[in-house]
C-alpha cells in the first residue's frame, strides 16, 4: 500500500494511491486507515511531504560499504543526530544551495515513519511500531560539517531549510533488510546498493531510540546512506530511488 499526502483543490488531504485514483482518508493513517469513498484524481493533486513537520532522527556511517569509503572506525552504537523539520520538503521541492554553501552533498537514504507510540520498545517487535518506509535525501554541507565535527557538533551542516527532502509516498508492508537504494544526479548513477549493507538494521535503531525517548507517530529516523555520495550544484536534479517506494525527485536551486 502506498499513502500519499497531498494538496488537492487547495485542501491538504491524506490518500492510498490506488491505479484509477487517490482513494481519500478520513484523517492521518497513524490511527487506522478509514477511507472515505471518495477518489481524487492523481493528475490533478500535488503531492506534499508525506509527513507534516516530522521530528527527524538521523544515522550516520550505518552502510559497511560506506565506512570503509569514509576510512572511518566502524561505530559500536548508532551514530546519532537530528534535522529539523524545517529541513523536511516534498517531492519536487527546491532543495536550496545556502549562499554559505560551499560543498553540498546529496545523500539517498531509506527513511522509517513511525506508525504507533513507543517508549523502551523490544527489537523483535519494533517493526510493529513502523507506519512504512519514504525516501529521504540527507543533503549535507561538507566545509559546515568538518567544522562542527571537530568541536562534536552536527546541526547546521544537516539542518538548513529543504535539507530533508521525503516522498514520494510512505509505502506500507515492506521487508526492510534488503531494499534497493540508489541515487541519481542529472539521469547518472551515483549510488546504489542495498539495505542488506546495513550495520544496525531498521529494527536495532527504532529500538535504540526508543530506550531514551517515546516515539511518536510521524516520527521518522533515516537510516544512513551508502557509498558514493557526492556533490551538488544549482541546476542539478537529484534523483533517490528505494525499491518498492518510488522516486523521489528535487531540483537543486540558489538561495536568492
Amino acid at each position: 500500500m502506498h499513502i500519499a499526502r497531498y494538496l488537492y483543490e487547495g485542501e491538504v488531504r491524506w490518500a492510498v494511491v490506488e491505479p484509477d485514483g487517490l482513494h481519500r482518508l478520513a484523517g492521518a493513517p497513524y490511527a487506522g486507515i478509514e477511507r472515505t469513498g471518495a477518489v481524487d484524481a492523481l493528475h490533478a493533486a500535488r503531492l506534499l511531504c508525506p509527513i507534516e513537520a516530522p521530528r527527524i532522527f538521523a544515522i550516520g556511517l550505518n552502510y559497511v560499504d560506506h565506512i570503509k569509503e569514509s576510512g572511518s572506525r566502524t561505530p559500536e552504537i548508532p551514530l546519532v543526530f537530528m534535522k529539523p523539520s524545517t529541513a523536511a520538503i516534498g517531492p519536487g521541492e527546491p532543495i536550496v544551495y545556502p549562499l554559505e554553501g560551499q560543498e553540498v552533498h546529496f545523500e539517498a537514504e531509506l527513511a522509517v515513519v513511525i506508525g504507533r507510540r513507543g517508549r523502551r520498545i523490544e527489537r523483535d517487535r519494533a517493526l510493529d511500531h513502523v507506519l512504512g518506509y519514504t525516501c529521504a535525501n540527507d543533503v549535507s554541507e561538507r566545509v559546515i560539517q568538518k567544522a562542527e565535527m571537530a568541536q562534536g557538533a552536527l546541526v547546521l551542516c544537516k539542518g538548513f531549510d529543504s535539507f530533508c527532502p521525503l516522498g514520494p509516498t510512505i509505502a506500507t508492508g515492506l521487508d526492510p533488510r534488503d531494499l534497493k537504494i540508489g541515487a541519481r544526479v542529472n539521469g547518472e548513477v551515483r549510488q546504489a546498493s542495498s539495505t542488506s549493507d546495513l550495520l544496525f538494521s531498521v529494527a536495532d535503531l527504532v529500538a535504540y531510540f526508543s530506550t531514551a525517548l517515546t516515539l511518536l507517530p510521524g516520527d521518522v529516523i533515516l537510516t544512513g546512506t551508502p557509498s558514493g555520495v557526492g556533490p551538488v550544484k544549482p541546476g542539478d536534479v537529484v534523483e533517490i530511488e528505494v525499491e518498492g517506494v518510488g522516486v523521489l525527485k528535487n531540483p537543486v536551486v540558489a538561495e536568492a
